[in-house]
């Protein structure tokens, strides 16, 4: 049995502890506030997030060097704004070096750091190749219900990958395992603006054929820069690209593509956050995107879209109709030659 601190006690944090729990973990989740850890201690509930019981083996904390004492890890799933300020929190009280597994999906505005690179920013002794990312399909809502999950762990550090896998492993939660951290983290990351988009077209009352080509569309996109910032174009075929890009664009579960579609209906942007009452990663993440792009000369028209409608107040029927009306090209000019090129050399 491992001791195991989760940081970050919203929906994915308490699900991923459920996980842990199942395989018999001391699972200590972490939460900045507390009447939150109050409520989990009393009930075994966090109903503001999932509706399931959670199991004896967790336990909640508001004070985080108690949640992180003599642990074999820590799971890191706060939102990617809140990143730097735990990481600093841990410097400041961490005795032992512990595997660090991360759970977040973003990228830091204006920086465009991934989360692994802010980690190793912040947490003296930590390289970012020892850091590990999990991603994947996987709502939160249906890993607490022990629904059929698959995702996977990267890490550049073999050894921490195969720490995290045998971690969470078990008859309901496949993993895997991967070294290109760099395209786990930004398919996990870029996926969320295809959300945002596959949302604002059901919001129009636009129909699958719409979805099918926004999603296949945007795969395009993420390899496009992924590749150009040195990812495996494979990575994006797998499980937290096209998977992850699948089950976040064609479920209500997903915040992003709930938050699409309230502005697909009409709602300003500052409306929807507040309706939403949870982090929406995929409205920061098309700031560091659309930025990413223009820096690495990357075509990404259905970003730019999105960002025209969260930042510019462009309608969204505007933006399909520029998307719609581009200059014509070939297909076959995007994932499938960035593979043709990687792998006939």
């Amino acid at each position: 049995m491992k001791k195991v601190a989760v940081l970050g006690a919203g929906s994915w944090g308490t699900a991923l502890s459920i996980v842990l729990a199942d395989n018999s973990n001391e699972v200590r989740l972490w939460s900045h506030r507390q009447d939150q850890v109050n409520t989990i201690n009393e009930t075994h509930k966090n109903e503001k997030y999932l509706d399931v019981m959670l199991p004896e083996h967790i336990q909640a904390f508001y004070n985080l060097e108690e949640a992180i004492n003599d642990v074999d890890a820590i799971i890191i799933v706060v939102p990617t704004k809140a990143i730097r300020d735990v990481c600093r929190q841990l410097n400041e009280i961490r005795k032992d070096d512990v595997t660090i597994i991360h759970a977040a999906k973003g990228i830091e505005p204006v920086t465009l750091k991934r989360v692994s690179q802010l980690i190793s920013e912040e947490l003296d002794g930590y390289k970012a190749e020892d850091i590990v990312v999990l991603s994947g399909p996987s709502h939160a809502e249906e890993v607490a219900l022990r629904q059929p999950t698959t995702v996977t762990v990267s890490s550049m550090n073999i050894k921490n990958a195969d720490f995290a896998q045998d971690l969470f492993i078990n008859e309901s939660f496949r993993v895997y395992t991967s070294p290109d951290i760099l395209g786990i983290e930004l398919g996990g990351a870029l996926k969320n603006i295809i959300a945002l988009g596959a949302g604002i077209s059901d919001g129009l009352g636009y129909g699958d054929n719409a979805k099918a080509a926004l999603i296949t569309r945007g795969l395009a996109e993420i390899a496009r820069l992924g590749t150009s910032l040195g990812a495996n174009p494979l990575s994006f075929l797998g499980l937290p690209g096209v998977g992850d890009l699948i089950v976040t664009c064609t479920s209500e579960h997903s915040r992003n593509w709930r938050a699409g579609n309230l502005l697909g209906k009409g709602y300003k942007l500052d409306d929807v956050l507040e309706q939403m009452g949870m982090v929406v990663e995929g409205v920061r993440t098309v700031k560091a995107a659309h930025q990413f792009a223009a820096d690495q000369d990357v075509e990404m028209p259905i970003t730019t879209g999105i960002h025209q409608i969260l930042f510019d107040e462009l309608e969204p029927k505007e933006v399909v109709e520029q998307l719609m009306n581009r200059n014509k090209r070939e297909e076959m000019d995007d994932l499938a030659q960035l593979l043709t090129e990687r792998y006939s050399q």
